[in-house]
């Protein structure tokens, strides 16, 4: 029987601290509000029990971030839409950012198994004032375990209306998409970062941004295969390709680390959660 999860998180700013209000409905949990950086932004970790997705399981996931609040959302684990012979398995997440507000969401990575049908859709509205910080890691089959992405179908979707959309429809039969050099270019990892401002940036700003994201990914391995750009005003997109899930989660915690402290005068030091 297909499991239905869902989950609200709604952060207030109640001066001097970033306070969480939850609520669920399912197998999907949030673990205790952290504060290692101060009162001013609430870290928390995102938990769902069984592990991951199978055939018409859905994952629901709603975030609030009121004016003035700071909220940094990871996961402890992979998100794992399983093998499927019925219905597709889906995961929902909604980031809605208010006026002088940050949010950064920022889950590990989602793994889509061989002969997965799976639907994994990101809805974003920032309004002006306020700014996300956001990434994506998808990986399609196992490599490591020698089980690789012949059968199963991934589509995918990233928008925020009227203003950006990215969409991808993935299947294991499409090898001209999975192997082509105007495709995956034969990766079987793909990752989108983005910084989404609701005030448009200015030129100059932009600029600075792009060059420490640059400056993060030249020294990467996976630098051949990474690039930056701002493909409008409120938007700074990074998109990379990768063999593996490791090294793009490893580049993308290295852009993290520069482009905090550039976007927003903040440290950089990692979640917890990434260390254990």
């Amino acid at each position: 029987m297909p499991w239905t999860a869902r989950l609200s998180l709604d952060y207030r700013l109640e001066a001097p601290r970033t306070l969480l209000r939850f609520a669920h409905d399912g197998p999907l949990r949030v673990l205790q509000s952290l504060y290692p950086e101060g009162d001013g932004i609430c870290h928390n970790v995102l938990v769902h029990p069984p592990g991951g997705l199978v055939e018409g399981d859905t994952l629901d996931i709603d975030v609030h971030v009121a004016p003035g609040a700071h909220a940094l959302v990871s996961t402890p684990g992979a998100t794992r839409f399983y093998k499927s012979s019925g219905q597709a398995a889906t995961q929902t997440v909604k980031l809605h950012v208010a006026d002088n507000a940050r949010l950064e969401w920022l889950p590990l990575e989602t793994l889509a198994y061989p002969g997965c049908k799976a639907v994994n859709r990101l809805q974003i509205d920032v309004e002006p004032g306020g700014e996300l910080l956001a990434w994506d890691v998808t990986a399609l089959g196992l490599p490591g375990a020698q089980q690789p992405f012949d059968t199963g179908h991934l589509s995918q979707c990233l928008h925020w209306p009227g203003v950006w959309l990215e969409e991808a429809h993935l299947s294991a039969s499409d090898t001209t998409l999975l192997n082509s050099p105007l495709g995956l270019a034969g990766h079987r990892c793909m990752g989108t970062l983005v910084l989404a401002c609701g005030t448009p940036m200015s030129t100059t700003r932009r600029e600075q941004l792009l060059d420490a994201v640059r400056s993060a990914v030249a020294s990467h391995p996976l630098t051949g295969t990474c690039g930056a750009t701002c493909p409008n005003e409120r938007m700074m997109v990074v998109r990379t390709l990768s063999p593996l899930v490791e090294p793009a989660m490893d580049l993308f915690k290295h852009i993290w680390a520069q482009l905090r402290p550039a976007a927003w005068g903040l440290g950089n030091r990692p979640p917890r959660i990434w260390g254990v």
